[in-house]
């Protein structure tokens, strides 16, 4: 008899915990780029359960661009896997805190055999491509944009019928910057079939998934019965808001809670400054003030009351929300949502790629008649750059312009004209260089206790 995780072990499991739908049912019909812990606990859910719901050959088959740990774990269990879902209510046991989900159908590692995933995307099934690849994919040289290329292209020649290209991933406009980006690289040839074939919804995805620990496969075992080495852990809010601009059919997201929408933008904005940005404020100063997760750092005196602040003063001055949206009412939620203890996410893990990710959570505010708190939020992760905590700790700069950043960490060369982030009012790098003088001086925790004092 199995001990881990596989269809042999389904039959095992407390009801609350089997999948949704019968494993292997369904055809393909979804290539995913990004085998990580998001899409596992978030498309791969709302996918079940619209099958589930209204059935259609929509499983996923997921490739990894060149990392096989998660892939093997999978392979290994005929692709199953749960989500530990953590936070307020959920029962251990057969309760329904873990469940197993089914929407996964195959694997494949790109960087071992990129034909086969060609092969896959020319296939006629397959009529949408979700990816989760973060922004920093989102280039020209990076491999996933060069197989989609590829991939369509032998799609086209193929006749294979028309795709839609869904990206998940925390960018601006994210549709219209996949589309921009293929549209550059697509030979001239195909560029009418594209034009006629090929849409590029955006997209909004949200939920809180920390990185997998040994305590969440201990949850997942405790709760299935079985050994689960491809579990993740999530908070119980879920939200996905589509573009409704599908080149062919899809799957019953909407019945499975997805937002379908004609226009994602102020969702969107919303999303990346009122929780992405306060997610990475918690981050940096948080870690400068020696607090490991998020949670802890929204307990530092003053967090809550300067971020509930800031959402409803420069953030809700930055954007016009979806209707029937409070920016105010949507910030409360966040901070009760990054007061959840049990998700243990680490403010390491949000500090990363803090370059590629402040223009589009933090820097748009700067446009706020008195953008002050936005300019601590820049000084904390110039501080954080530095790589020393307050009390001296040593902090990791995991950033693809690392060495750019470490090179000059002057204000100027930070923040200045060519700088890796640029702020174009002098009076704004004044007030950022205000606020790196005070954090040094006071530290982020004083720092913080102090400016939420009325």
């Amino acid at each position: 008899m199995s001990d881990r995780l596989d269809r042999a072990s389904l039959a095992r499991l407390p009801a609350p915990a089997r999948p949704l739908i019968e494993p292997g049912s369904a055809r393909t019909g979804i290539v995913h780029f990004g085998l990580g812990a998001f899409h596992r606990a978030h498309q791969a859910v709302f996918t079940e359960a619209a099958m589930a719901h209204s059935g259609g050959d929509w499983a996923v088959t997921a490739v990894a661009p060149s990392s096989r740990t998660v892939l093997d774990a999978l392979r290994a269990q005929d692709h199953l896997f749960s989500v530990v879902t953590l936070g307020a209510g959920q029962q251990s046991g057969g309760g329904g805190r873990t469940r197993v989900v089914g929407a996964l159908a195959d694997s494949l590692l790109a960087a071992e055999d990129p034909d086969a995933v060609v092969a896959l995307l020319a296939d006629p099934g397959v009529r949408i491509v979700t990816l989760t690849v973060t922004e920093k994919a989102y280039r020209a040289d990076a491999a996933v944009p060069r197989l989609l290329v590829a991939g369509l292209a032998a799609r086209a020649r193929a006749d294979a019928g028309p795709i839609t290209l869904l990206t998940c991933d925390n960018l601006p406009s994210n549709g219209q910057t996949l589309d921009r980006l293929l549209t550059g690289m697509i030979p001239d040839e195909l560029r009418d079939w594209y034009a006629e074939s090929v849409t590029c919804p955006s997209s909004m995805v949200d939920r809180i998934v920390p990185a997998t620990t040994a305590q969440t496969l201990d949850l997942a075992r405790a709760d299935l019965g079985v050994s689960d080495l491809a579990a993740v852990a999530a908070e119980p809010f879920s939200q996905w808001v589509i573009e409704d601009r599908f080149a062919a059919d899809r799957p019953a997201w909407d019945a499975a809670g997805a937002v379908l929408a004609d226009d994602v933008t102020p969702w969107e904005h919303l999303k990346l400054r009122a929780l992405n940005g306060v997610h990475s404020a918690l981050a940096y100063l948080g870690a400068l003030a020696g607090r490991e997760s998020i949670a802890d750092a929204l307990t530092l005196p003053g967090a809550t009351e300067l971020l509930r602040h800031y959402v409803a003063t420069e953030v809700a001055a930055s954007l016009t929300p979806p209707p029937g949206v409070s920016v105010t009412a949507y910030g409360e939620q966040v901070l009760e949502r990054f007061a959840n203890h049990e998700l243990g996410h680490r403010c390491l893990q949000v500090a990363m790629d803090g370059t590629q990710k402040l223009p589009q959570r933090v820097m748009p505010m700067l446009a706020a008649p008195d953008p002050r708190l936005t300019c601590l939020i820049l000084a904390a992760w110039a501080r954080f750059a530095e790589g020393a905590a307050d009390d001296g700790t040593p902090l990791p700069l995991n950033d693809p312009l690392a060495a750019t950043v470490r090179a000059d960490l002057t204000t100027e060369a930070l923040f200045g004209p060519g700088g890796v982030l640029p702020v174009p009012d002098p009076a704004h790098r004044k007030q950022i260089d205000t606020w790196r003088t005070a954090l040094a001086r006071h530290g982020a925790a004083a720092l913080l206790a102090v400016e939420a004092t009325p």
